[in-house]
């Protein structure tokens, strides 16, 4: 779990634990320090953050994780100070000139005699007294050359959160986690009231300002950007703030005492904005596992960055109730109003988006990966019609001119195994088309790539080269259809040995030429290799059949095209195939097969052509996301609520997916790998219509197979293996009688099911 921005796993904790039993009397300080050495935690200045160590203990203390020692002795900066003499002030009524020289200087320790002066000034005339300041702090004495002490400033850390200063800067959560030491507050500031001087604050104000910066920098090594202070409005106007050009942003909620304060804030240099709301790149990996997941939402979502515990449980909720209800609407899934009432607010927030949720899923995919040798990544684009729902804000054209179809298109990338089960979604961009772009095809030509849709397939093969860093045993391999034959992408692809291979279904109109021959001439004249049946699949009116085509490969040099030039020359493999004799009524099939991977012999042109028939496994993921998990039926309201909803309704679809194509490849593990406990014994026993459970569970074949039966698959020699409509039809059934039997037992009555002997 995370608790101060720093992950402690169960193990952490367990050597935690350990340390305090084996050594009872060791201080909770030196506890902190130890625990910020195992993690490396330190400060920018290199400093151990000892104290943001003990505040995160004591969190974990009280959510009874942790049994710490008792605190030994107050330290230093808790006792008492003593009564300080208060220093002599004049008192002053003059103009600003008179004053003489105004200068602001830092109190250089606690230990140092201006420090004691900066406590005794506070604590005689500051209304909040001399602290305590939170976190990193400077403190400032204002003196006059002529007349002394004036009186005294502190800056500490910011505020952790600020609604109105946080909407006026327009940082994102990851930004603002990232960047708040870059934020300052200016927590005293005194003008001692014998001293009346016009524009002395201002003046003040400006001092500290334009020294602030370096000093801060030279303490803590990072270099601050804003400065934020609060105003108490039944007290002050804020009239000093308002003359040195501060800007006031709102109120504060007043949860500290019951008074909401007008929040200032002044930028100390130019582009302050940018640099705040800049994120740190995202990068797979950084956030650990989690080490025992209560159910498949929690080991699907683990890693999810949400630092809000509340909404992480509210994702697993949802996601938990999509699966059981997938065919539902939001309602239907829910089941209660406030389940309901809770999906929509979740969808509503702002924090929450379909990267976000996606990311975590990765994660989660990306160890299924390392298990495989070779892993097949698909790419495509599909439609998401929406327009049923004509009022929903954000949506865009998705046909052509003609068509006044609307709504959002999404192009994703799934990783599948050689067999063909799917191991998640690696990335996944969704977009609403401009309507005042229509006709931006015609023109298409004039364009540079990163202004046009054909970019996504770049940026997904991005996305599975950072994939490949982490899995440097498995090979990747990403497909794409006609729409993939780009040739940056086979560029970038073959200028990258060590990332993942690239296979791409060529288009003939592109007119590719090798050593300026046209690249189909050139692969004709290629002696035929061999010949090879492959399956088609259905296809619209076209039925499924088997074909036998003659396979040629060789190795080619692809020349860049006229507005690539002068781009080097991309090194390629290409697999032609040909259907020489189809039959009578369907259309030859005619492949020309573009990959990175070496093809050398007969066999590596067999097996090219394998993998690029699985990229029909993509096709199926998405009929099941539009027709299993019915994402047009949603209503959101808004586009930017939709993606976020399909987020989850993609992990879904996947899920069911992986069901089914795991009960084909490893039909003999026991459903317990997929299946919680209450699943299988409800299951087991409402098929059977026993009370009485087998010693051992059945098998994943045997599980699916009376899902499937719930759903109308009859099981019999020809049917073959139940689809995916079948399964989820069936998975609601099941879902229905578990609640029935949630309901019976909430009744108390005695347990229906009961272990065999």
């Amino acid at each position: 779990m995370y608790v101060c921005g720093q992950y402690f796993s169960r193990s952490l904790l367990d050597r935690i634990q350990e340390t305090v039993r084996k050594e009872p009397s060791i201080s909770r300080l030196d506890l902190s320090r130890r625990v910020c050495e195992w993690l490396n935690w330190r400060s920018p200045s290199g400093r151990l953050q000892a104290m943001s160590c003990r505040k995160a203990l004591n969190k974990l203390a009280q959510r009874g994780l942790l049994d710490l020692p008792p605190t030994q002795h107050r330290y230093g900066f808790e006792r008492s100070r003593g009564t300080a003499p208060e220093p002599e002030v004049h008192k002053l009524r003059c103009s600003l000139s008179e004053l003489g020289e105004v200068t602001v200087e830092p109190v250089s320790s606690r230990y140092a005699k201006e420090s004691k002066v900066w406590f005794a000034l506070l604590e005689r005339y500051h209304y909040l007294g001399s602290g305590p300041l939170c976190g990193a702090q400077i403190r400032y004495l204002v003196k006059s050359k002529k007349y002394g002490y004036l009186g005294a400033l502190a800056f500490s850390s910011a505020s952790w959160a600020l609604k109105s200063r946080d909407d006026y800067i327009g940082w994102t959560e990851r930004a603002r986690r990232a960047n708040l030491n870059r934020v300052v507050c200016n927590d005293r500031f005194l003008i001692v009231p014998k001293v009346r001087v016009k524009h002395l604050a201002s003046h003040v104000l400006s001092l500290a300002l334009s020294r602030l910066p370096q000093d801060w920098e030279q303490r803590y090594q990072i270099r601050p950007v804003l400065v934020e202070t609060f105003v108490d409005p039944g007290r002050f106007l804020g009239t000093c703030y308002k003359a040195s050009n501060w800007i006031e942003v709102g109120q504060s909620a007043g949860r500290r005492d019951g008074m909401a304060k007008k929040i200032f804030l002044y930028p100390l240099c130019r582009g302050w904005r940018e640099l705040l709301c800049a994120e740190p790149p995202k990068r797979l990996g950084e956030r650990p596992r989690p080490e025992a997941p209560r159910n498949w939402a929690e080991e699907e979502f683990g890693t999810v960055h949400l630092y809000d515990d509340r909404l992480k449980e509210r994702l697993y909720t949802i996601a938990q109730d999509f699966y059981k209800a997938s065919q539902g609407s939001i309602p239907e899934a829910c089941g209660t109003k406030a389940r309901t009432m809770g999906a929509y607010r979740f969808f509503q927030n702002r924090k929450v988006t379909m990267e976000v949720i996606l990311t975590a899923h990765t994660e989660a995919t990306i160890e299924r990966i390392r298990e495989q040798r070779v892993v097949l990544v698909p790419q495509d684009t599909t439609i998401l019609n929406y327009s049923a729902h004509p009022m929903t804000e954000g949506l865009g054209p998705v046909n052509n001119q003609d068509d006044h179809a609307i709504g959002l298109l999404l192009h994703d990338m799934l990783a599948f195994t050689e067999e063909g089960t799917p191991l998640g979604i690696l990335d996944a961009q969704c977009w609403a088309r401009d309507p005042e772009e229509k006709g931006k095809r015609y023109r298409r030509k004039a364009l540079p790539l990163e202004q046009k849709e054909s970019m996504r397939w770049l940026r997904s093969f991005r996305k599975a080269a950072e994939v490949q860093k982490r899995c440097p045993e498995t090979m990747l391999v990403v497909i794409g259809d006609r729409e993939a034959d780009i040739y940056e992408l086979f560029l970038e692809a073959s200028q990258a040995p060590e990332g993942p291979k690239l296979l791409v279904r060529a288009e003939k109109s592109r007119n590719r030429k090798v050593d300026q021959a046209f690249l189909w001439e050139v692969m004709r004249k290629q002696k035929v290799a061999g010949r090879l049946q492959i399956h088609i699949p259905r296809r619209g009116s076209h039925k499924a059949r088997e074909a036998w085509v003659d396979v040629r490969f060789a190795e080619v040099r692809l020349n860049p095209p006229k507005h690539c030039q002068p781009a080097p020359s991309a090194r390629v493999w290409a697999v032609y195939i040909v259907e020489e004799a189809p039959k009578a009524g369907a259309s030859p099939i005619e492949w020309m097969l573009l990959t990175t991977a070496e093809v050398r012999t007969f066999q590596d042109a067999q097996k090219r052509v394998e993998w690029y028939s699985g990229r029909w496994g993509i096709e199926v993921y998405h009929r099941i996301l539009k027709s299993g998990c019915r994402i047009k039926d949603r209503q959101l309201k808004t586009a930017d609520r939709l993606e976020t909803c399909l987020g989850v309704d993609m992990v879904v679809a996947w899920r069911i997916y992986y069901l089914t194509m795991l009960g084909r490849e490893k039909p003999d593990l026991p459903c317990t790998v997929f299946f919680q406990d209450i699943e299988w014994k409800v299951l087991y026993g409402y098929v059977n219509k026993t009370p009485v459970l087998p010693k051992n569970p059945p098998s994943i074949r045997e599980a699916i197979s009376m899902i499937a039966g719930l759903g109308g698959h009859l099981g019999r020699k020809g049917d073959g293996f139940p689809g995916t409509e079948t399964l989820w039809r069936g998975w609601f059934i099941l879902h229905v009688a578990i609640n029935t039997h949630g309901v019976y037992l909430h009744q108390h009555h005695p347990h229906p099911m009961q272990s065999g002997p």
